[in-house]
């Protein structure tokens, strides 16, 4: 049970650095798109400017939470992981949190 949880975590582990890599890559295009759009708004001074500035923005605030999120699972996943390691190492050491056996 202990090594399926282990594989199934570090499935899931790959899975997020994956996506991680991809968000980084995205910020990287959506900060550029957004300060473009901002020096665009401030020049021409449009209303019209101004909104497509405020939206690249949000959209750029999006992405870096959504990267916080992936960030925080990632962390999660690897202490998890280290538990399970732990537990395979010592023999069924303690339960962790949210195990059901």
């Amino acid at each position: 049970m202990t090594e399926r949880r282990l594989s199934q975590t570090a499935a899931r582990l790959r899975g997020l650095r994956e996506e991680l890599a991809m968000i980084d890559e995205q910020l990287t295009q959506f900060a550029d798109d957004a300060d473009e759009l901002s020096l665009r708004a401030l020049v021409s001074e449009t209303p019209m400017a101004s909104h497509e500035s405020n939206e690249a923005r949000k959209h750029l605030d999006a992405m870096r939470k959504h990267r916080m999120h992936v960030v925080d699972e990632i962390a999660e996943l690897e202490q998890r992981q280290d538990q399970l390691l732990d537990r395979m190492t010592t023999g069924q050491g303690p339960k962790l949190t949210g195990d059901r056996e």
